[in-house]
């Protein structure tokens, strides 16, 4: 055979190859196909994906607890910090607002009072801030292993509430020794915690996505938690700073979940707190509303937080 002759046939046979081999690729992918088959990363239908993360659950509470325990092994203090920052904070709140400002002359209890905003909040500004940080902090771990993403936001919000039992055993010991009497509405306290949770679990998720792919989001985190804290009455009374205000106003502060959440807590915490806004007849949403708006937020939240993080499962952790 001729070089020429030699040429062609060889290109041939490459093209007769090259066929084969797409014939191949499309019969493994028809091969996977028939066998159920499919992408390890590929995201689960929602009822699998919530049925892995309930397999994972000690996982998940394990996680949370080591990294509650390590969080404050450099300290001399160790654990005391978990108490010992939210009521320095209130220290200084209370300097600031309470005795300069002087918003403590509307509230018979302002100490209560402010100790209570500043615990709540507390809460859900560590929750929000650990979530948006738990996929973008933790690219080694979702790259070596496979599980349920959403584990991640999870385990720092059980955290931060293991931290809040804690700060609420300190809390009750406060409100007592400030002469609040023990009512019946203190069994209701579960309950509002677990509704706040609910809520911190679905903003930690949705957080933990925008957190995942938007860099600087960690850097702008603090501006808003920061302006969040000054619309939510941590340190003064919504209805008393807004009582002559449009009613459309005071109703959007008040309406605001921090708020809605810390003025529950407090109407069930404090006798004299509801007492004060009828005395100096502040208008306000009443317990039924807050219970109303509470779960209101805490089911918005859990939904649309946990379905868009959902939505980018097979995302985390590539690239």
């Amino acid at each position: 055979m001729s070089q020429p002759e030699s040429a062609i046939a060889d290109s041939r046979a490459g093209d007769r190859a090259g066929g084969s081999f797409q014939n191949g690729k499309e019969s493994l992918a028809a091969l996977a196909e028939r066998h159920g088959l499919r992408r390890a990363i590929a995201r689960p239908s929602l009822p699998v994906y919530l049925r892995q993360l309930w397999d994972r659950r000690h996982f998940v509470v394990t996680y949370a607890t080591s990294r509650n325990v390590s969080k404050y092994t450099d300290s001399a203090l160790g654990q005391l910090w978990q108490v010992l920052t939210p009521l320095l904070n209130a220290a200084v709140y209370f300097l600031m607002f309470g005795v300069i400002m002087g918003q403590k002359k509307d509230l018979t209890n302002y100490t209560a009072f402010l100790i209570t905003g500043v615990f709540v909040y507390s809460y859900t500004q560590r929750s929000v801030t650990g979530g948006a940080k738990s996929v973008s902090g933790n690219l080694s771990l979702i790259r070596a292993l496979h599980f349920p993403r959403a584990a991640l936001p999870l385990a720092y919000t059980i955290q931060e509430f293991q931290q809040l039992a804690v700060s609420m055993g300190v809390l009750f010991v406060i409100v007592l020794v400030t002469h609040e009497p023990l009512t019946w509405l203190w069994l209701l306290i579960p309950f509002a915690l677990l509704l706040q949770t609910v809520f911190n679990v679905g903003m930690s998720l949705l957080l933990a996505r925008v957190g995942a792919f938007v860099r600087d989001m960690n850097q702008l985190l603090p501006f808003i938690l920061r302006t969040w804290l000054y619309t939510s009455g941590v340190f003064y009374s919504i209805p008393a700073r807004m009582k002559d205000q449009p009613e459309w106003a005071r109703f959007l502060l008040e309406f605001n979940p921090p708020s809605v959440f810390i003025d529950l807590m407090r109407h069930l915490l404090l006798q004299t707190y509801p007492e004060d806004l009828a005395k100096h007849d502040f208008p306000h949403s009443s317990l039924p509303q807050l219970w109303l708006y509470a779960a209101f937020w805490a089911v918005v939240a859990l939904i649309g937080g946990f379905w868009y993080f959902w939505r980018a499962e097979e995302r985390y952790g590539r690239g």
